[in-house]
């Protein structure tokens, strides 16, 4: 029995051994080469911190076999002498689409929405392509692998970049001599995910960030469900997203922002993300510290601006400007911060681009060591390729760089970058460096010739005394070919000739403009006068960078601004609260909450503010905004309930400082109206400098939003076609979704196994009375509609914002205990507001309504204290009841009035500080504070505003120094922003 058993090893063997040797061979000789190839005498980086000085490497088959000194390599070894040069693993790139084609974007003009998804089989959005393989898209790219490997590059992983789900990568190696069998090292190399839609459908879900992030979740959800067994169909989406869950997942986030956005849904779902950045994570780097995730970051630092026109550069924004003085560093921030990361080519516009970025990157403080572990090291971790590739370690790739000298120094020349254990030249070892100042003698003149830049690539410069010929080198295997131009008589000269072993003088052929020949002596004298210059300076000059603000945008604090303990003397206060309006009265501020309301109060160590003769009130509450977020409307589905405007908080908007200034310190973010449920609401106060977490109210009540009228019905998008397209299709809806949500609820409170569906939860929030909605309405009908379906399933409107007609049934709304929230005298700007009218507020309010004013504009939001001196003129309402429309009112509105509203001890101290009455076009907000921290101060925005033009100047004279000197410039361009309003479609 043994020996069968021994007999059946061996065939098994012999059979391992000699599967293939029936496969024909037709383009050689089928005798295999086993010399071993050494290369000695050279400084090997076997990794970025061990580094051995005339050393061996031995190499065969496509793999290291050893790296030493002092060893005694096998007779059939090919040996190359690599004296004086260094060896360093070949780059890898593990975010690239390399060899994939790129996809063909869906037929159509986008006029006609697309609903439902295209392909049955799969999931039922389109955007979802996790079945998605890049090796079924690969094909091998001959000049783009050159390309890579000039710059350094040996192994890339490359993918399909469309969709929300992707599906995954495949990893190739950059050797053009092997077939796709050997260079495809992985066929999976991992898993991919982005926010941006396939451009192969014109599905409409998503059609917004928000849509993007709560499709993700719901995405995962569903698979969970269906690898449960759940799902009777088969889906070959989530078949291949549970295939791929183990797999190493990469997300395109693409900035700092997009970042913990990625990094939330990954938490969320035990999913962690490689996150592929944006080059801004400088500006919030503890936040990106935070996350605990490895990143891949390009180094697409933007060019300078031509300001030269000072009519065009007025055109460019402060941050832009910043960015590109500031995105330098990025590495350097990162890696001083002891974040994981690996560099990429990506967002380049070809690979050569590359060493001059990374160069930039060095002078911005950018460390070598962690530079060349971006590379190597970091990148082959990403992949889960430590074993296979990354260092010269034994039995890993034979993947190298063989360069002149350290790898990253500016003079430095790759010779070849070997892949699989196969050589490609990039410059011959042997050519020389011509760089120098030569005088040659060519026609009977002596033109004083330059060779400058790369050793690799050198650029030329032909001058006689101070005038220059535009001239044209190449440079190859020694042999230089020069032509210039005479500017005066538009001559050209071409001249070629060889470089001699001692790489001094050279001489050749002169082609004269009138077709004759003749010869030439180019005799060197010296280095070339850039490389002097650059041998002057022992320490290069570091760029002077602007220090960032928070927010890092015109207007941010150089500091972010501290919680202070301070007393107001003296002050008219407005307390929106039974005590009215008090004289000469004192407001102490302590730990963030109003301490003290009273006369002759004792500082106690505050700071003491000396109010006489102004306004002390509670911070303006807005109802109804949209600044400060990202998108307003998901408008791909007639309920959009699963997304949230807390996803895409902006905590960089301007209007956030701006609302400042004009005293606003809290606001609801509403979705839009494009359809009659839509998503839920973001109550933040407008704390400028701090992320969007930090805007976020802690606690949050929560609100959704829906509409009514001529938005959700779509009279105002032309060649829309989703249901409903009428005032009854929309109250249908309401009862459909409503009658789902209660199944749903109760098959929920039953302990049934069931899917989760975040749209249904947020429903069925909405009828457990956890959910508030703020309904955006004008005619009366359509309010009755909404109060008797919301009795029918035995809950209550919270709100209706906007109701121009509120004044038609102010007694129902009274009945029904619902509020409103209004224009003060906004009207016939569409058919359906034509009979609004300015006593709106006052008539409401008088019926028992409680009534705020509001903004759904983000010119109109900082000016909401005059919009509530209007309520005065219209209707004879108190001042202090207007006032009480734009505060307590509307903390009343948003079930925060315990919190903000208005001034009383135990409240947070969000308070204004007015320099005339609070009603008054006159009025100006001198200092706006929330919870003790002063976000906005008249004296201070006086000196920003200086300090903002300092910095452009500097700036600009900056740009123009870099144009001077030779560098790479873009034309200005004006950064557009919009405001976004009810209507804005994303």
């Amino acid at each position: 029995m043994k020996k069968i058993n021994l007999l059946v090893l061996l065939l098994s063997i012999t059979s391992l051994c000699f599967a293939q040797d029936y496969f024909p061979e037709n383009d050689g000789l089928k005798e295999t080469n086993t010399n071993y190839t050494v290369f000695t005498n050279a400084t090997i980086h076997i990794s970025p911190t061990n580094v051995v000085k005339d050393a061996t490497l031995m190499i065969k088959d496509g793999r290291v076999q050893t790296v030493a000194k002092n060893f005694k390599p096998a007779k059939n070894s090919v040996f190359y002498d690599l004296k004086g040069m260094h060896i360093y693993p070949s780059f890898i790139d593990a975010y690239a689409n390399f060899g994939v084609e790129k996809p063909k974007r869906a037929e159509g003009n986008g006029r006609s929405p697309q609903y439902e998804a295209t392909r049955e089989g799969f999931y039922w959005n389109d955007h979802i392509r996790p079945e998605q393989n890049a090796i079924d898209h690969f094909k091998y790219n001959n000049k783009d692998a050159e390309a890579l490997r000039e710059a350094g590059f040996g192994v890339v992983s490359s993918h399909l970049m469309d969709g929300i789900a992707r599906g995954t990568g495949v990893l190739i190696a950059l050797n053009d001599s092997k077939g796709d069998a050997d260079r495809i090292l992985e066929d999976e190399s991992g898993q991919y995910f982005s926010f941006d839609k396939s451009v192969t459908s014109r599905q409409s879900y998503p059609s917004s960030l928000m849509g993007a992030m709560a499709l993700l979740r719901q995405m995962y959800h569903d698979a969970d469900w269906y690898a449960k067994g759940n799902i009777d169909t088969k889906d070959r989406s989530l078949e291949a997203l549970n295939a791929n869950k183990n797999k190493i997942a990469f997300f395109e986030a693409g900035s700092k922002d997009n970042n913990l956005r990625a990094d939330k849904i990954g938490d969320a779902f035990g999913q962690n993300y490689v996150i592929v950045g944006g080059g801004n994570e400088y500006e919030a780097i503890e936040s990106i510290k935070k996350t605990n995730a490895q990143y891949i970051i390009p180094i697409n630092f933007p060019d300078a601006y031509d300001v030269s026109n000072p009519y065009l550069a007025g055109y460019i924004s402060l941050d832009d400007m910043r960015s590109w003085n500031q995105d330098p560093m990025n590495p350097k921030m990162l890696a001083d911060n002891g974040v994981t990361f690996a560099l990429t080519t990506h967002e380049l516009k070809k690979p050569s681009e590359f060493k001059d970025k990374l160069q930039k990157a060095f002078a911005y403080g950018f460390d070598k060591t962690k530079a060349l572990e971006a590379l190597t090291t970091i990148p082959a971790q990403l992949l889960g390729q430590s074993d296979n590739m990354g260092t010269l370690e034994s039995g890993k790739l034979a993947n190298f760089l063989i360069t002149s000298g350290d790898i990253f120094d500016e003079d430095t020349v790759i010779y070849e970058n070997w892949v699989l254990g196969t050589k490609n030249i990039i410059t011959s070892k042997d050519q020389k460096d011509i760089r120098g100042e030569y005088t040659m003698n060519a026609g009977g003149k002596n033109y004083d010739v330059s060779f400058t830049g790369d050793a690799s690539k050198p650029k030329s410069s032909v001058k006689i005394g101070e005038t220059e010929y535009p001239s044209k080198l190449e440079y190859s295997e020694n042999w230089v070919t020069l032509s210039f131009t005479d500017d005066t008589t538009k001559e050209v000269y071409r001249s070629t000739g060889i470089i001699p072993r001692d790489g001094s003088n050279f001489s050749g052929k002169l082609l004269l403009p009138d077709g004759s020949e003749s010869s030439f002596l180019a005799t060197r004298k010296g280095d070339s006068k850039a490389s002097e210059e650059k041998d002057k300076k022992e320490t290069p000059e570091k760029p002077e960078v602007m220090p960032l603000t928070y927010p890092n945008v015109g207007y941010g604090f150089t500091q972010k601004p501290k919680q202070q303990n301070v007393l107001f003397k003296n002050a008219t206060v407005w307390t929106s609260e039974d005590a009215g309006v008090l004289k000469n009265t004192d407001v102490l501020v302590k730990n963030g909450k109003i301490a003290k309301i009273g006369s002759n109060l004792s500082a106690g160590g505050a700071t003491t503010i000396d109010a006489t003769g102004k306004h002390l009130t509670a911070g303006v509450i807005d109802e109804h905004s949209h600044i400060a977020a990202l998108s307003i409307n998901e408008s791909g589905h007639n309920s959009s309930a699963e997304v949230s405007i807390e996803d895409v908080v902006d905590p960089e908007d301007i209007n956030i400082y701006r609302n400042l200034a004009g005293g606003v310190t809290s606001i609801q973010i509403l979705h839009g109206s494009a359809n009659p449920i839509g998503g839920r609401s973001a109550i933040i106060k407008l704390k400028w400098g701090e992320d969007a977490d930090g805007l976020i109210y802690d606690n949050s009540p929560k609100f959704i939003k829906f509409a009514l009228g001529e938005n959700v019905k779509q009279s105002n998008w032309q060649s829309f076609s989703r249901f409903p397209q009428s005032r009854m299709g929309v109250e249908q809806l309401f009862i459909n979704y409503f009658n789902r949500a209660k199944e749903y609820d109760a098959k929920k409170k039953s302990g049934q196994p069931q899917r989760y569906d975040e749209e249904m939860e947020v429903i069925a929030e909405i009828l457990n009375g956890e959910r508030f909605i703020s309904c955006h309405s004008y005619v009366q009908s359509e309010i009755n509609m909404l109060m008797k379906v919301a009795e029918q399933f035995d809950f209550n409107i919270n709100t209706f914002t906007h109701i121009l007609e509120g004044y038609k049934v102010a007694d129902k709304m009274k009945e029904h205990g619902v509020g409103g929230s209004t224009f003060s005298d906004w009207w016939a700007y569409k058919y359906e507001v034509n009979d609004a009218i300015p006593y709106n507020a006052a008539i409401m309010a008088s019926e028992g309504v409680t009534v705020a004013i509001n903004s759904d504009d983000g010119e109109m939001s900082r000016r909401l204290n005059q919009e509530a001196g209007k309520i005065v003129k219209y209707g004879g309402v108190s001042e202090e009841e207007a006032w009480k429309m734009v505060t307590i009112n509307p903390a009343k509105l948003l079930h925060l009035d315990d919190r903000v509203g208005s001034i009383k001890e135990g409240k947070d101290a969000d308070l204004v500080l007015w320099n005339d009455h609070p009603l008054s076009v006159y009025a100006k907000a001198e200092k706006t504070m929330i919870e003790g921290v002063t976000y906005f101060d008249l004296e201070t925005d006086m000196m920003k505003r200086k300090a903002i033009a300092s910095e452009k100047n500097k700036l600009t004279k900056m740009m123009l120094d870099e144009k001077n000197g030779g560098g790479k410039t873009r034309a200005p361009k004006k950064k557009e922003s919009r405001d976004l309003e009810c209507e804005t479609i994303n």
